[in-house]
């Protein structure tokens, strides 16, 4: 399969950037996307040139740290899926691909295709955890948890904070993204005794990191790779109204 990529280049995060065109060809459609990447930049290292800097470590679609956005798309053509899960049998031999890094400001740009996303750090930093004590682990049975909380938590868990929502959200909105983390904590109980701290600190910082609010248009939800739905946004905003009336 042969291609041609527009792929964004920007040195760092003073110079202003541009999309830079290559060809490529000879790719196998059972490539994954980063794949083609590697071959990319294998291309451009033998020409003496610059590779194309990019973020990637599992490959599994656990971590999120590949995210692009390709052809107007946070994470490409497909559903439900991460960069690293994308493979070029999506794409039709002598396709161009737009590639570019996420657009926000509280994601900047450092080098080509890659964003700080640390806000995100940060926003887990202020409350996005829970305080226990140290010691044997309890027996699986000892908590009991009903069942629909359990699912509720593990839906919202599954979150692997890749920005995707934060990317495709005309207002660069982080709620879907802090109320999966908000939501949960809030169903188990091992997160009771923060829960109104949680919710008030992270979304204060959310805040301060400069995101924009919800835009209320659900494409967050539409682009989520994890199927992330708003209904944690709605369980988030519950959240905090019952912990600012506290």
């Amino acid at each position: 399969m042969n291609f041609t990529l527009k792929v964004w280049r920007q040195r760092n995060n003073t110079e202003i950037g541009k999309l830079v065109t290559y060809k490529i060809s000879d790719i196998a459609a059972e490539m994954s996307f980063l794949e083609m990447f590697d071959v990319l930049n294998q291309q451009l290292i033998l020409k003496r040139e610059v590779p194309v800097a990019f973020d990637h470590d599992c490959r599994e679609g656990i971590c999120g740290t590949c995210s692009m956005y390709i052809n107007g798309r946070p994470g490409g053509p497909n559903k439900l899926t991460t960069t690293c899960q994308l493979y070029m049998r999506s794409f039709k031999d002598g396709d161009t691909i737009t590639i570019e890094p996420w657009r926000a400001k509280a994601f900047p740009v450092i080098k080509d295709l890659v964003v700080d996303r640390s806000a995100f750090d940060r926003i887990i930093e202020a409350a996005g955890y829970i305080s226990v004590n140290t010691g044997a682990a309890q027996d699986a049975n000892n908590i009991l948890v009903p069942k629909s909380d359990a699912e509720t938590a593990f839906e919202n868990a599954v979150c692997i904070g890749c920005g995707a929502c934060v990317a495709v959200c005309k207002n660069a909105s982080a709620v879907l993204f802090v109320s999966a983390k908000v939501s949960h904590l809030a169903s188990l109980p091992q997160g009771q005794p923060e829960r109104s701290m949680r919710v008030q600190r992270m979304v204060a910082q959310m805040d301060k990191e400069g995101f924009g609010s919800c835009s209320n248009t659900g494409a967050c939800e539409a682009v989520c790779p994890k199927g992330i739905t708003l209904v944690s946004i709605a369980r988030m905003n519950r959240e905090l109204k019952i912990a600012n009336l506290k």
